[in-house]
Protein backbone atom coordinates (compact mmCIF):
# COMPACT_ATOMS: atom_id res chain seq x y z
CA UNK A 1 0.00 0.00 0.00
CA UNK A 2 1.41 3.65 -1.18
CA UNK A 3 2.39 6.55 1.49
CA UNK A 4 0.72 8.07 -1.28
CA UNK A 5 -2.39 6.78 -0.88
CA UNK A 6 -2.18 6.47 3.40
CA UNK A 7 -1.64 10.13 3.38
CA UNK A 8 -4.69 10.96 1.32
CA UNK A 9 -7.29 8.80 2.48
CA UNK A 10 -6.12 8.79 6.25
CA UNK A 11 -4.29 12.24 6.50
CA UNK A 12 -4.33 12.12 9.95
CA UNK A 13 -3.11 8.60 10.56
CA UNK A 14 -6.64 7.43 11.14
CA UNK A 15 -9.42 6.47 8.60
CA UNK A 16 -12.52 9.06 9.41
CA UNK A 17 -15.17 7.30 8.01
CA UNK A 18 -18.99 9.32 8.08
CA UNK A 19 -21.58 7.04 8.39
CA UNK A 20 -25.37 7.84 8.02
CA UNK A 21 -26.91 6.65 10.95
CA UNK A 22 -30.59 6.68 9.72
CA UNK A 23 -30.32 3.97 7.42
CA UNK A 24 -31.55 0.89 9.28
CA UNK A 25 -30.12 -1.38 7.02
CA UNK A 26 -26.97 -0.21 7.03
CA UNK A 27 -26.57 0.21 10.72
CA UNK A 28 -28.71 -2.16 12.47
CA UNK A 29 -26.98 -1.85 15.80
CA UNK A 30 -23.97 -1.43 18.13
CA UNK A 31 -20.96 -2.76 18.91
CA UNK A 32 -20.09 -3.60 22.90
CA UNK A 33 -18.34 -0.37 22.50
CA UNK A 34 -21.04 1.63 21.80
CA UNK A 35 -20.15 2.14 18.10
CA UNK A 36 -22.55 1.35 15.01
CA UNK A 37 -22.36 -1.96 13.72
CA UNK A 38 -23.64 -3.12 10.26
CA UNK A 39 -22.63 -3.37 6.32
CA UNK A 40 -21.57 0.00 6.66
CA UNK A 41 -19.58 0.17 9.40
CA UNK A 42 -17.99 -3.15 8.30
CA UNK A 43 -16.81 -2.03 4.98
CA UNK A 44 -15.24 0.97 6.42
CA UNK A 45 -13.08 -1.33 8.52
CA UNK A 46 -12.60 -3.49 5.85
CA UNK A 47 -10.83 -0.43 4.00
CA UNK A 48 -9.17 0.66 7.04
CA UNK A 49 -7.59 -3.05 7.35
CA UNK A 50 -6.60 -2.85 3.48
CA UNK A 51 -4.75 0.47 4.55
CA UNK A 52 -2.95 -1.25 7.54
CA UNK A 53 -4.83 2.20 9.56
CA UNK A 54 -7.37 2.35 12.55
CA UNK A 55 -10.75 3.27 12.14
CA UNK A 56 -12.78 6.14 13.66
CA UNK A 57 -16.45 6.24 13.04
CA UNK A 58 -18.06 9.48 12.99
CA UNK A 59 -22.21 8.79 13.11
CA UNK A 60 -24.17 11.71 11.24
CA UNK A 61 -28.05 11.72 11.74
CA UNK A 62 -28.49 11.85 8.50
CA UNK A 63 -27.35 11.78 4.49
CA UNK A 64 -27.90 15.16 4.02
CA UNK A 65 -25.63 15.80 7.43
CA UNK A 66 -22.67 13.71 6.33
CA UNK A 67 -22.98 15.58 2.72
CA UNK A 68 -22.46 18.53 4.57
CA UNK A 69 -19.24 16.99 6.68
CA UNK A 70 -17.55 16.58 3.17
CA UNK A 71 -17.36 20.70 2.73
CA UNK A 72 -15.99 21.06 6.28
CA UNK A 73 -13.45 17.86 5.72
CA UNK A 74 -14.84 16.31 8.48
CA UNK A 75 -14.22 12.77 7.55
CA UNK A 76 -12.22 10.67 5.01
CA UNK A 77 -14.75 8.78 3.48
CA UNK A 78 -18.18 8.37 4.08
CA UNK A 79 -20.78 5.93 3.40
CA UNK A 80 -23.65 7.27 1.60
CA UNK A 81 -25.81 6.82 -1.40
CA UNK A 82 -24.42 8.52 -4.86
CA UNK A 83 -26.58 11.61 -6.00
CA UNK A 84 -25.53 13.65 -8.89
CA UNK A 85 -26.36 16.53 -6.05
CA UNK A 86 -23.71 15.32 -3.76
CA UNK A 87 -21.32 14.26 -6.26
CA UNK A 88 -20.66 17.74 -7.20
CA UNK A 89 -18.42 18.02 -3.61
CA UNK A 90 -18.54 13.89 -3.13
CA UNK A 91 -16.35 11.55 -5.29
CA UNK A 92 -18.03 8.38 -5.13
CA UNK A 93 -16.79 4.70 -5.56
CA UNK A 94 -19.02 2.43 -7.61
CA UNK A 95 -22.19 1.53 -5.69
CA UNK A 96 -21.58 -1.79 -3.07
CA UNK A 97 -25.60 -2.55 -2.36
CA UNK A 98 -28.50 -1.29 -3.05
CA UNK A 99 -31.85 -0.94 -1.99
CA UNK A 100 -35.54 -0.38 -3.88
CA UNK A 101 -37.46 2.74 -3.12
CA UNK A 102 -40.86 2.36 -3.36
CA UNK A 103 -44.31 4.18 -2.56
CA UNK A 104 -46.95 3.21 0.10
CA UNK A 105 -50.25 3.91 -0.57
CA UNK A 106 -53.36 4.32 1.42
CA UNK A 107 -56.11 2.29 1.48
CA UNK A 108 -58.91 2.82 -1.66
CA UNK A 109 -56.00 4.48 -3.69
CA UNK A 110 -56.84 4.54 -7.21
CA UNK A 111 -53.14 4.60 -8.03
CA UNK A 112 -52.26 1.21 -10.05
CA UNK A 113 -48.81 2.18 -11.34
CA UNK A 114 -45.56 3.78 -10.65
CA UNK A 115 -46.37 6.38 -13.36
CA UNK A 116 -49.68 7.35 -12.52
CA UNK A 117 -48.47 8.77 -8.74
CA UNK A 118 -46.52 11.80 -10.49
CA UNK A 119 -50.02 12.78 -11.76
CA UNK A 120 -51.01 16.78 -10.90
CA UNK A 121 -52.92 16.81 -7.08
CA UNK A 122 -51.03 13.69 -6.06
CA UNK A 123 -49.04 14.79 -3.06
CA UNK A 124 -46.15 12.46 -2.20
CA UNK A 125 -44.40 12.63 2.17
CA UNK A 126 -40.52 12.30 1.66
CA UNK A 127 -37.68 12.30 3.69
CA UNK A 128 -36.14 15.68 2.82
CA UNK A 129 -32.85 15.15 1.45
CA UNK A 130 -32.71 11.15 1.27
CA UNK A 131 -31.61 10.07 -1.94
CA UNK A 132 -34.88 8.99 -3.49
CA UNK A 133 -35.93 12.82 -2.03
CA UNK A 134 -33.24 13.87 -4.57
CA UNK A 135 -34.13 11.25 -7.51
CA UNK A 136 -37.95 12.42 -7.09
CA UNK A 137 -36.89 16.03 -7.21
CA UNK A 138 -35.42 15.63 -10.35
CA UNK A 139 -37.25 13.34 -12.53
CA UNK A 140 -40.84 14.29 -11.15
CA UNK A 141 -43.00 16.68 -13.30
CA UNK A 142 -46.46 17.13 -11.82
CA UNK A 143 -46.78 15.41 -7.94
CA UNK A 144 -45.73 17.67 -5.48
CA UNK A 145 -43.46 16.89 -2.46
CA UNK A 146 -43.89 17.06 1.14
CA UNK A 147 -40.74 17.08 2.61
CA UNK A 148 -40.07 16.27 6.32
CA UNK A 149 -37.10 15.80 8.90
CA UNK A 150 -37.28 12.33 9.26
CA UNK A 151 -39.17 8.88 8.07
CA UNK A 152 -41.11 9.18 11.08
CA UNK A 153 -42.45 12.34 9.99
CA UNK A 154 -43.11 11.32 6.83
CA UNK A 155 -45.14 8.56 8.05
CA UNK A 156 -46.99 10.85 10.42
CA UNK A 157 -47.82 13.63 7.67
CA UNK A 158 -48.86 10.65 5.41
CA UNK A 159 -51.65 9.68 7.39
CA UNK A 160 -52.66 13.34 9.62
CA UNK A 161 -52.89 14.88 5.36
CA UNK A 162 -53.95 12.09 4.14
CA UNK A 163 -51.73 12.01 1.45
CA UNK A 164 -51.88 10.76 -1.61
CA UNK A 165 -48.40 8.31 -1.54
CA UNK A 166 -45.24 7.64 0.70
CA UNK A 167 -41.90 7.38 -0.47
CA UNK A 168 -39.59 5.26 1.05
CA UNK A 169 -37.55 2.15 1.11
CA UNK A 170 -39.60 -0.68 0.80
CA UNK A 171 -38.40 -2.55 3.42
CA UNK A 172 -39.18 0.28 5.88
CA UNK A 173 -42.84 1.27 4.07
CA UNK A 174 -43.25 -2.63 4.11
CA UNK A 175 -43.09 -2.43 7.71
CA UNK A 176 -45.67 0.80 7.88
CA UNK A 177 -47.84 -0.73 6.00
CA UNK A 178 -48.71 -3.40 9.21
CA UNK A 179 -50.19 -0.59 10.81
CA UNK A 180 -52.34 0.54 8.13
CA UNK A 181 -55.20 -1.60 7.55
CA UNK A 182 -55.72 -1.50 3.71
CA UNK A 183 -52.46 0.29 2.54
CA UNK A 184 -50.29 -1.38 -0.04
CA UNK A 185 -46.68 -1.04 -1.21
CA UNK A 186 -46.43 -0.83 -4.85
CA UNK A 187 -44.76 -3.71 -6.38
CA UNK A 188 -42.38 -1.57 -8.79
CA UNK A 189 -39.77 0.75 -7.37
CA UNK A 190 -39.31 3.83 -8.87
CA UNK A 191 -35.19 3.47 -8.28
CA UNK A 192 -33.16 2.09 -6.46
CA UNK A 193 -30.72 3.49 -3.81
CA UNK A 194 -27.35 2.83 -4.49
CA UNK A 195 -24.80 2.63 -1.34
CA UNK A 196 -21.50 3.70 -2.55
CA UNK A 197 -18.36 5.37 -0.63
CA UNK A 198 -17.18 8.84 -0.96
CA UNK A 199 -13.67 10.48 -0.54
CA UNK A 200 -12.57 14.07 -0.60
CA UNK A 201 -12.60 15.06 -4.91
CA UNK A 202 -9.25 15.65 -6.71
CA UNK A 203 -7.69 12.35 -5.38
CA UNK A 204 -6.90 10.34 -7.80
CA UNK A 205 -5.29 7.46 -6.53
CA UNK A 206 -8.03 6.89 -3.67
CA UNK A 207 -10.72 7.22 -6.22
CA UNK A 208 -8.68 4.06 -7.99
CA UNK A 209 -8.53 2.25 -4.63
CA UNK A 210 -11.79 2.69 -3.98
CA UNK A 211 -12.92 1.85 -6.80
CA UNK A 212 -10.51 -1.29 -7.06
CA UNK A 213 -11.75 -2.12 -3.21
CA UNK A 214 -15.11 -2.13 -4.00
CA UNK A 215 -15.14 -4.29 -7.11
CA UNK A 216 -12.72 -7.15 -5.18
CA UNK A 217 -15.43 -6.66 -2.19
CA UNK A 218 -18.44 -7.85 -4.41
CA UNK A 219 -16.26 -10.35 -6.54
CA UNK A 220 -14.96 -11.70 -3.34
CA UNK A 221 -18.20 -12.30 -1.96
CA UNK A 222 -17.72 -9.67 0.58
CA UNK A 223 -20.29 -7.73 0.84
CA UNK A 224 -22.93 -10.56 0.60
CA UNK A 225 -21.15 -12.09 3.68
CA UNK A 226 -21.87 -9.07 5.25
CA UNK A 227 -25.38 -8.65 4.33
CA UNK A 228 -25.51 -11.81 5.73
CA UNK A 229 -24.02 -11.26 8.72
CA UNK A 230 -26.56 -8.36 9.47
CA UNK A 231 -29.55 -10.45 8.82
CA UNK A 232 -30.64 -7.78 5.84
CA UNK A 233 -30.84 -10.25 3.05
CA UNK A 234 -33.57 -10.09 1.03
CA UNK A 235 -33.89 -6.06 1.87
CA UNK A 236 -30.07 -5.10 1.02
CA UNK A 237 -28.95 -6.32 -2.34
CA UNK A 238 -25.25 -6.90 -3.81
CA UNK A 239 -24.76 -4.11 -6.68
CA UNK A 240 -24.01 -4.93 -10.27
CA UNK A 241 -20.22 -5.73 -10.03
CA UNK A 242 -18.22 -2.90 -12.01
CA UNK A 243 -15.02 -4.20 -13.54
CA UNK A 244 -11.62 -1.77 -13.24
CA UNK A 245 -8.68 -1.65 -14.38
CA UNK A 246 -5.74 -3.11 -11.08
CA UNK A 247 -4.02 -0.31 -9.17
Amino acid sequence: MSEVLRRQLAPTGVLRAGINMSNFLLVNGETSTGNPAGVSPDMAKAIADKLGVELKLLPYKGPGDVADGALKHEWDIANIAAEPERAKTISFSPAYCEIQATYLLPAGSGISSIQEVDSVGVRIAVKRRAAYDLWLTENLKNATLVRTDSMEDSLNVFKEQSLEALAGLRPRLLEDSKALAGSVVMQQGFTAVQQSIGCLPGMKESDRFLQQFVSESISSGLVQALIDKHNVNGKLSVAPTVHTSSL
